[in-house]
């Protein structure tokens, strides 16, 4: 089960070099990983169209206002904020971790 990138790997790469985009939109169509997830969702859950619908008009909600804060250049209101949620144990609860390196090891988040 290959890879598929709908995007070119930079700014210099474009991705339509070597895909065109009937292809990328195929692709997407059929093997598109939150469609694949949804549809699953759909099919083995009690979960509806709606419900769904309305998680993800949530979760983009809260995406953008993630992204308008960090545009903004507003700091993260705590370290736990910044580094939860990215180790998550069995069972999905956090897992804080001690040491967390950022590019600029000066930076670089100590528990």
């Amino acid at each position: 089960n290959a890879a598929f990138k709908f995007h070119g790997h930079s700014m210099s790469d474009p991705g339509t070099t070597y895909r065109n985009r009937d292809e990328i939109a195929a692709m997407r169509q059929t093997r598109d990983p939150i469609e694949f997830v949804k549809n699953l969702l759909l099919e083995h859950t009690d979960a509806t169209e709606d419900e769904l619908k309305a998680i993800e008009k949530d979760v983009r909600a809260e995406v953008a206002a993630a992204c308008d804060r960090a545009k903004a250049g507003s700091p993260p209101s705590s370290i736990d904020e910044l580094v939860g949620n990215i180790y998550l144990d069995a069972e999905g609860k956090d897992v804080p971790q001690p040491y967390i390196r950022m590019p600029d090891y000066e930076k670089s988040i100590r528990a």
